[in-house]
């Protein structure tokens, strides 16, 4: 422990950016913008793991080099204020990125310290690694392996004098956890302080999106387009209060905050290598305009595994979009295929995908051939450019069966569920017009057949096709598309290694008591529902038929090839009924895109909220997943658009 550890807080933690490519001002307007103690950024997402493996095979950096623009910009002004720089941003080679800073640092007459955490490549694995979720076994040649590590490695790099820490993969929240643990003295059984710095990290690791952006309420958000980064006031007992800098735009509220609580989680239990925070304890409160408070957070043992990213090569893609107008949009849909087909033979791939997108009031109804009721859900085609009503089917790669490609989904027939444009009403009968989207995605091992071969067949079709033909995307050759592979090890076998002054510092495992398992729910069936609901003694069918979103928010992500889909109401007194009313079987009526995948629902009755985790919904991952909304980013506001009898 060093002097400085068990100071009195707060620690001001302050976010710059929410992934590789987010706003480079950012961490300029954090450093002069107000007083701060530690500057961090996320900018891995799993689907950059890929990205950066990609860059590497291609003899360039495999960390973000966005980072050291950011450095150039406020390097100097850090050290001055005393401000501690914590990224990730190294990504697979934070030695590499750490040593460009000191290389940046030397060129701008700068003496810095700088420290980086390795330990999470596990290239080249001991054997094949089985699928977290499916207990598959990967076949594939592994592109990236690593593991998650948490805070520790940061904590002591922080204690050694490094003015600036680069690691690989370490959870998002570790960039928070990591400085509190050096800041406050956390040892591995201060497991609710550390539990209340995990949910403040979890907060504030997406950027804005804790500050009013990307929030299901957005015309209620002042100055969305400056919108100020977050930070987070982490306190010794692990409270903490998110803010950010007086003057610049967005909004810090309770709902904002929970919607970045609900972002990308599965259980209640959010477990990580430091601990598992109870996210079923958090008690939020407005203390103040742009101020929200976050106590009483509960931590249990950590699991005695650790989550493993492991990414590799896929395969060969190609995606090409026609627009469809007018009348007969399904029969244009059908036509469109036949004459591609007829061109380039479907069963010629391994997999192909194809997606009927409805866009705007007068689309027509997905999940049927005839124009019905609007909608704005996505239906998938067919073989003979039929609407696939069969939702959640597998593929089985062969695609003369029409299938959606690499386990993805297909949307039926939304019925009762049918989502609207606002509140307008469909009065075009038999002949209502429309427009959508014709997305044709192929997929193969063979570069050549998925490359110019297919996307020139469908230009060629540009004069013998439906009427009004255009297309959105020009003849292009195959990209190559990683498959996310989520896996795990046990935490005894990763050691991770902190390097700083030119001295190497191993920093090996140290359990605080009984581990957790990390199946605490028990296996994954077909609807899985956990939490006690409130007992609703209303009639769910007796209200007024509106929008739930005008009652409800959402936020909705990807977690690797699943999908989580949060939904709160602002109204205490509507979650009994948005308990009683939104189970899995109302979910999959109202999101036809779920069909019979498994979906699991959590109920946070202290966030007013509901998680559903829809798993296989995006297939092998993001990189992987042909679908339009690859990530699932609008499955939230897909919900909050259908239209069902609310509370009055």
């Amino acid at each position: 422990m060093t002097a400085e550890a068990g100071r009195p807080g707060p620690l001001r933690v302050a976010n710059c950016g929410g992934f590789y490519g987010d706003r480079l001002s950012a961490a300029r307007e954090m450093v002069e913008g107000g007083p701060i103690d530690v500057l961090t950024g996320d900018w891995l997402a799993e689907l950059t793991m890929s990205i950066l493996a990609g860059n590497r095979l291609k003899g360039r950096p495999g960390y973000a080099r966005t980072f050291l623009t950011q450095m150039e910009q406020v390097l100097g002004t850090c050290l001055d204020q005393g401000v501690k720089v914590v990224s990730n941003a190294g990504g697979l080679d934070p030695a590499g990125c750490a040593e460009a800073v000191s290389a940046l640092a030397e060129r701008l007459g700068l003496r810095v310290n700088v420290a980086h955490v390795t330990g999470d490549d596990l290239i080249p694995l001991a054997e094949p690694p089985v699928h977290a979720g499916t207990g598959e076994i990967l076949r594939e040649t592994p592109l990236t392996a690593n593991a998650y590590l948490g805070g520790r490695p940061i904590a002591v790099a922080l204690e050694h004098g490094a003015d600036v820490v680069v690691t690989g993969r370490v959870t998002d929240a570790a960039l928070v956890t990591g400085p509190g643990m050096w800041w406050f003295g956390w040892r591995p059984g201060d497991l609710d302080e550390l539990a209340g710095s995990v949910v403040a990290g979890h907060v504030i690791e997406c950027g804005c999106q804790a500050t009013g952006g990307n929030y299901a309420f957005f015309e209620e958000v002042p100055g969305l387009p400056h919108c100020g980064f977050p930070i987070a006031e982490l306190h010794a007992d692990g409270s903490s209060v998110i803010t950010k800098h007086p003057g610049t735009g967005g909004l810090v509220s309770t709902g904002t905050v929970t919607a970045q609580l609900l972002y990308e989680i599965a259980s209640p239990r959010y477990l990580g290598p430091d601990v598992t925070a109870r996210f079923d304890t958090i008690r939020l409160e407005q203390e103040g305009p742009d101020r929200v408070r976050i106590t009483g957070v509960r931590g249990e043992a950590p699991p005695e595994t650790l989550k493993v990213a492991v990414t590799c090569l896929g395969g060969f893609r190609n995606t090409m979009t026609l627009v469809l107008t007018g009348l007969d949009i399904a029969a244009k849909a059908r036509v469109a295929q036949e004459a591609i087909w007829a061109r380039v033979p479907r069963d010629s791939f391994e997999q192909v995908h194809v997606e009927l997108t409805p866009l705007g009031p007068h689309a027509y109804k997905p999940g049927t051939a005839e124009p019905g009721t609007p909608g704005t859900g996505t239906a998938h085609v067919g073989a003979a450019g039929t609407l696939d009503t069969d939702a959640g089917r597998e593929n089985t790669g062969d695609a003369r069966a029409g299938e959606t490609g690499a386990g993805e989904t297909g949307a039926g027939d939304a019925g009762a569920g049918e989502t609207g444009a606002g509140d307008a009403e469909d009065k075009g009968g038999p002949e209502t017009t429309g427009t959508a989207l014709l997305r044709i995605t192929v997929m193969d091992s063979d570069a050549r057949k998925v490359g110019r071969a297919f996307s020139s067949a469908v230009v060629e079709t540009g004069l013998a096709s439906y009427p009004g033909f255009f297309g959105l995307t020009p003849p292009a050759d195959a990209s190559p598309y990683g498959v996310y592979w989520p896996s795990s090890v046990d935490a005894r076998a990763v050691l991770p290694v902190v390097t700083v002054g030119g001295v190497r510092i191993e920093v090996p495992y140290v359990p605080p008591g009984p581990l957790l398992s990390s199946d605490l729910y028990g296996a994954t069936g077909d609807v899985t529902d956990h939490g006690a609901a409130p007992p609703y003694a209303g009639d769910l069918t007796s209200g007024p038929v509106r929008p739930l979103g005008r009652i409800a928010g959402a936020r909705s992500g990807d977690k690797g090839g699943d999908a989580n889909l949060g939904v709160w109401v602002r109204d205490p007194a509507h979650y009994p009924w948005l308990a009683a009313f939104l189970t899995v079987e109302r979910l999959r009526e109202l999101l036809p895109e779920v069909g019979r995948l498994p979906v699991e629902r959590f109920a946070l009755p202290n966030l007013h909220a509901l998680n559903f985790v829809v798993h296989g919904l995006l297939g092998r991952g993001v990189a992987a997943s042909p679908l339009l909304d690859a990530q699932a980013k609008a499955l939230g506001e897909r919900l909050r658009a259908v239209r069902v009898p609310v509370p009055s």
